[in-house]
């Protein structure tokens, strides 16, 4: 029997979270299948941005697909297709067809994303779930950035190369396979427990998950606010030319910090990993907001960001396993997904909005973001001291 807690069931679970976020890796290619293909720019960012509609439609199917097939089933299933349906583009070129792949490459993802969270609920405890927790949200990071490279290489032997680069979900599907048990074989923890009073087991979904969805939701406004606003910022003050490419990637290796590091945080600071996070966020929000034309200030803001991210949202799936039963753990995992998918995709609004409602509306995308994001981080700050006045409350 396959003990969970092996470092190489680790890695083989890990390897599910590194191809993740490759459904956009393939971007630099776009200019090319554009000549290629006779399409619009727009039929081109299609490609790209369908995926994401098919994620969240099946991160809400998830937790019923894996019902009848059991999460390891799931898991194996979601990784297959992404590696067929990343791969058919390699051998057409008939637009609809590549539509459809990428369709299906986007439910493929969306069958796993929650497990690849929720699993971790299921088979891990104590630090070493705060620990794998981490690592989850760092091999995303990894994964991204890496693959995207890849694919960038491989598109100097034209755009179908790039498509190659899904090759890579088989050797970490034989990997899984191998290494990952299913939760019916898993063999039995040390309960790993930091207080003195035994958790009772959770019976039901507690409504503060609803609580956290609006919180993630919050979260990824407010780094995708420093994230999309950064390259007109950094064109008013550099000029339009300007390349922003290698600091956006670096907010990569910062986030990818932020993971490795959050088993630490938690071991050490417990529950004020929470406040640490937003505080960090908060500082960064400042930073960009008041850097007044100070181009060095603005980029410490901008790379700061990721790395408090990836400390809170580990921080937020760490306190699952206390809000829901553990069989209803891919649900609520998958309605905290869809609060950060949510988040990303109404951030545009929001940020109009608020722009709008303090007299900044009509300005351009940098005088925009100059003037909500302080008031984000304002929020940040707030949230900080409700929830330590919270842990106060809780601990008495």
């Amino acid at each position: 029997m396959v003990k969970q807690d092996s470092l190489l069931t680790k890695i083989a679970f890990l390897g599910i979270s590194f191809v993740l976020t490759s459904a956009y890796a393939i971007n630099g290619a776009l200019p090319q299948m554009t000549e290629a293909l006779h399409i619009s720019s727009t039929e081109a960012q299609v490609l790209a941005t369908t995926p994401s509609i098919t994620v969240t439609i099946f991160v809400l199917l998830s937790s019923f697909i894996a019902a009848k097939l059991g999460d390891k089933n799931t898991i194996i299933l979601g990784v297959t297709l992404v590696g067929i349906a990343g791969m058919i583009p390699f051998f057409t070129d008939s637009y609809v067809i590549i539509l459809v792949s990428r369709t299906v490459l986007g439910a493929g993802f969306g069958i796993f994303n929650s497990l690849a969270v929720s699993m971790i609920a299921v088979m891990y405890n104590g630090k070493t779930r705060s620990s794998m927790l981490g690592y989850r949200a760092a091999a995303e990071q990894v994964g991204q950035a890496v693959l995207t490279l890849l694919a960038g290489l491989l598109l100097a032997f034209g755009w179908h190369a790039t498509f190659l680069v899904y090759l890579i979900a088989f050797p970490i599907l034989f990997l899984f396979i191998k290494r990952v048990p299913d939760t019916s074989e898993m063999t039995p923890l040390k309960t790993e427990t930091t207080d003195s009073k035994q958790v009772e087991e959770v019976t039901r979904i507690s409504p503060l998950v609803l609580v956290l969805t609006l919180f993630a939701a919050f979260l990824v406004i407010d780094y995708m606010a420093i994230q999309l606003s950064f390259p007109f910022m950094a064109a008013d003050l550099k000029g339009d030319g300007y390349n922003t490419s290698p600091i956006l990637s670096a907010m990569l290796i910062a986030a990818t910090i932020g993971g490795v590091t959050y088993g630490w945080f938690m071991a050490k600071f417990g529950r004020f990993t929470l406040q640490i996070g937003l505080v960090l966020m908060a500082i960064s929000n400042f930073l960009v907001a008041f850097s007044n034309g100070n181009f060095g200030m603005l980029i410490l803001g901008v790379l700061l960001i990721g790395f408090p991210l990836q400390l809170i949202s580990p921080f937020i799936f760490n306190q699952l396993p206390k809000l829901a039963p553990l069989a209803r753990q891919s649900l609520v995992t998958s309605i905290i997904l869809i609060g950060f998918n949510v988040g990303v995709f109404i951030e545009p609004i929001v940020v109009a909005a608020f722009a709008k409602l303090i007299g900044h509306g009509g300005g351009s995308a940098a005088s925009s973001a100059y003037a909500t994001i302080p008031y984000l981080g304002s929020v940040l700050l707030i949230i900080a001291i409700i929830t330590v006045i919270t842990n106060r409350k809780q601990e008495k």
